[in-house]
């Protein structure tokens, strides 16, 4: 197999799509829709979003310390893209998009996405200035699922959701289960 060299460049994919709201002070609040996110870590809860210091959120997080990661699904990728797309400077995304603003639990002012199942209340423990984006590293403070995709045994079936991911310019559904983890070492 022939490989070609590609200048240095962010080929890491496919990434979580997910919608981060924000809010500032004043009450403004804002929905960006980030690909550069990830975990940090399990035990304190720990995760990053990294935004470009010209967007419209970007001072919105620095002024509050706090962003709400919301996951997106097949039903949410057209406002996840749109929402990308389009700067809060100039629209409401949220009546664009006709999302609800929801209070989280423990932040002050950034709201959750009430059509998302999964919200991750998040503060910003330390901002990283690395270049075209800065990354917010940020500590979990609360975490809220939608109760209609828990069993009756109170296990969460996050991969009923529908959730999407982006991948070099497309947003793709998660499709298929390959496998379960650890399924490579088991017994049969």
């Amino acid at each position: 197999m022939s490989k070609e060299t590609w200048k240095p460049g962010n080929m890491l994919y496919p990434l979580p799509a997910v919608m981060v709201s924000t809010a500032d002070k004043l009450g403004h609040k804002n929905i960006i829709t980030v690909a550069w996110t990830g975990t940090i870590c399990t035990n304190p809860a720990m995760l990053y979003i990294s935004v470009r210091p010209e967007r419209y959120s970007y001072s919105m997080i620095r002024e509050t310390g706090e962003f709400v990661v919301n996951l997106t699904t097949r039903d949410l990728a057209y406002a996840a893209d749109w929402c990308g797309v389009k700067s809060g400077r100039d629209v409401d995304k949220w009546k664009a998009m006709k999302l609800t603003p929801v209070k989280a639990d423990r932040l002050e002012f950034a709201p959750m996405i009430q059509e998302s199942p999964v919200n991750i209340e998040c503060k910003v423990t330390e901002v990283k200035e690395l270049g075209s984006h800065h990354m917010f590293l940020a500590e979990v403070q609360a975490v809220h699922v939608d109760s209609a995709y828990m069993t009756k045994s109170g296990k969460f079936e996050l991969n009923r959701t529908g959730l999407i991911a982006y991948s070099h310019g497309a947003y793709l559904d998660l499709g298929d289960v390959l496998g379960t983890f650890g399924y490579s070492v088991k017994k049969h």
